[in-house]
């Protein structure tokens, strides 16, 4: 059969690396698809993509449609969380052929008394297909009619119908198609391509200084969390704290007895990754504070951090899964320059790797079972890829509502990387671009290039680890332009909260990280302060709940604007049917201003067109009915997000 093909089917869009991965999409989210189609000669061919959801319940088949230079496109929605396959099939329509050919013929008045009878073969196949009882009559009326020489005007008249042609586009014979390998598409919950991450430490939550906070203090600041429009509160690890080498205040190696020691050194005598910090509270109080953030609209997101504390019980229970030295030492981990005295990694290289993998996945199932639905996994990358690819499966098959978030700041391979195994978010290189030209580039990279099939970014502005050079010091201003960046050019987007909203930048001389860090103390804030930031951070995340064009990545363009300080784009949902125009100001100290033009291109409007613009800040109002507009923003609000309808 294969000798009978004569169709070629090549550059499917979209796969990810010829398929050897899914693409990614979220429910009810459109799957653009195009391939080349082309054969020998010049006969019609058609095409279609062939869907099948993996509860083999809700499969169905989608015409594909030429475009130019031998180019097919369609697109078919995804209603349903799990995995889809599809594939393309073509084939050359001897009945359309046979159409299109006659139809020629007709209207060059040649004579078509053979075609007509040639034609009675493909009608012959058609009736067979047909159910309804007035298609099926007008079929058999023309097998009589394409043989009677006394109709012949009429059997021209009904070969060259457009009725006729319909039938044959939705009844096709495929005979000798020619058919793709399967490709995956798997689809997650809508929280996938949007939400909204607050970060505190819970031991900092208490209302009393030098206190230890406790998951019933962090219960009391979960409508504070809520108000401001967050919809996932996410807390470093809350298990015990290594004692064994604990570090102390700004990374000391030599711990006072009062030092609480940092997060990520897991495991002590008190339990290890599926215990609780006994300071923290029982695991019925963190029940109750995931019950309590669910129904306020909040998910709590758990720290997967998979590595241990030299005092961790796996070193007794499990030493095969450690890499001693020969004089019998364990290496603790490294990042140079960075050392992490308190922390030793699995070997992944064990002979007993089977059941390392078996346990590390009982972790996960286990916290999944407290009723966890997000997980922040600290350092993917320095895990095996695979394991990840296994490891996320096995999860989602048990509790297919789960979500990963890779932190990995890693080269863009290995993120990418991360991404195609199955996270179902990824941290960027957001915190680090800061000018005009290289967030036009980073975005235009993230939502252009093959990266949006598989690579859904979430914009963090800040992080326990991270106190970079443009907010050390910053003033005010600077804190809210890196917010509404975040929050606007990315769906997914998170901040470290308490320290991002009372502008605590201090910072270790020559580095990006915060003097004083939270990472090896307890804090204590006063969270009853509402300030500028608070205030507008919360107008900017209900913002974002209200207009779903924020509320995706992918469909955004720049606009022209001649100021390099000024950054504007415009963002739409997926039905085109809510527009946002963000208009920044990069400079958090003078007034800039310049003319802007909107990408009507990209949005299939013509220059010229009035619009009426709605500023979902102030709530100011204007009109704009020319190509170029004038805009003006000052250092006091350094930006516009503006409501885009046409008048």
């Amino acid at each position: 059969m294969i000798k009978q093909q004569r169709l070629i089917i090549e550059n499917v869009m979209p796969q990810i690396n010829c398929g050897s991965f899914f693409t990614k999409r979220v429910v009810n989210e459109i799957v653009n698809i195009s391939a080349d189609i082309f054969g020998d000669g010049h006969d019609v061919i058609q095409a279609e993509v062939e869907v099948k959801h993996q509860d083999n319940k809700h499969n169905f088949s989608v015409r594909l449609h030429h475009d130019v230079n031998d180019v097919f496109k369609g697109y078919f929605h995804v209603v349903h969380q799990g995995f889809y396959t599809y594939k393309l099939k073509a084939w050359v329509d001897h009945a359309l052929n046979w159409h299109h050919g006659i139809s020629a013929k007709i209207a060059a008045e040649t004579h078509v008394k053979s075609e007509l009878l040639e034609g009675v073969q493909y009608l012959e196949v058609l009736k067979d297909k047909i159910s309804d009882e007035n298609d099926l009559n007008f079929v058999k009326h023309l097998i009589d009619l394409f043989q009677d020489e006394n109709q012949y005007q009429e059997a021209c008249d009904n070969a060259k119908s457009d009725k006729l042609k319909q039938l044959f586009i939705d009844f096709p014979t495929k005979t000798f198609a020619t058919e793709t390998q399967d490709y995956q598409i798997y689809v997650d919950r809508e929280k996938a391509r949007f939400s909204t991450w607050y970060e505190f430490f819970p031991r900092s939550s208490s209302p009393k200084e030098d206190q230890h906070g406790t998951f019933k203090d962090s219960e009391q600041l979960l409508e504070r969390v809520a108000d401001m429009g967050f919809d996932t509160l996410y807390f470093p690890p809350i298990h015990p704290i290594g004692e064994k080498n604990r570090k102390g205040k700004n990374n000391t190696t030599q711990a006072n007895a009062d030092d609480s020691g940092v997060p990520w050194a897991i495991g002590s005598k008190l339990g290890g990754h599926k215990s609780i910090h006994p300071e923290l509270g029982s695991l019925d109080d963190f029940k109750s504070l995931i019950n309590k953030a669910n129904t306020l609209g909040i998910e709590i997101a758990m720290d997967l951090a998979f590595q241990a504390a030299p005092d961790h019980p796996y070193l007794n229970e499990h030493p095969e899964w450690f890499k001693f030295r020969p004089d019998g030492s364990i290496q603790y981990a490294e990042n140079p320059p960075k050392k992490y005295q308190d922390i030793v990694n699995f070997n992944f290289e064990c002979e007993a790797v089977d059941e390392l993998w078996n346990e590390l996945l009982s972790i996960g199932l286990y916290w999944a079972e407290q009723g966890i639905k997000v997980f922040r996994v600290d350092n993917p990358h320095t895990k095996p890829y695979r394991f990840w690819n296994w490891f996320i499966d096995n999860i989602k098959k048990a509790y297919p509502d789960t979500l990963f978030l890779s932190e990995a700041f890693s080269r863009p391979k290995v993120m990418q990387q991360l991404a195609k195994q199955g996270f179902s978010q990824s941290y960027t290189y957001f915190t680090w671009r800061v000018d005009k030209s290289e967030l036009i580039e980073y975005v235009n990279e993230l939502t252009k290039s093959e990266m949006k099939e598989y690579f859904r970014p979430n914009f963090w502005v800040n992080t326990p680890d991270i106190n970079p050079y443009h907010l050390q010091g910053a003033n005010e201003t600077m804190h809210l332009i890196r917010y509404v960046l975040a929050a606007t050019l990315s769906s997914n987007t998170g901040v470290y909260g308490p320290v991002f909203e009372y502008m605590v930048s201090d910072a270790v001389v020559g580095k990006e990280e915060y003097l004083n860090s939270e990472k090896y103390e307890i804090k204590h804030w006063d969270w009853s302060v509402e300030n500028k930031i608070t205030h507008l951070i919360s107008k900017i995340n209900h913002i974002r709940k209200a207009q779903p064009a924020l509320q995706q990545t992918n469909y955004v363009e720049f606009c022209g604007i001649e100021n390099e300080k000024l950054l504007s784009y415009v963002k739409w949902n997926q039905d085109k049917n809510n527009f946002i125009l963000i208009v920044v100001n990069l400079d958090a100290y003078y007034t800039q201003k310049g003319m802007l033009r909107l990408p009507y291109e990209a949005l299939e409007l013509n220059v010229g067109q009035h619009f009426k613009l709605t500023d979902l800040i102030t709530d100011d109002h204007y009109d704009w009915y020319d190509e170029w507009n004038y805009v003006e923003l000052n250092p006091t609000l350094p930006f516009h997000i503006f409501k885009l309808e046409l008048a």
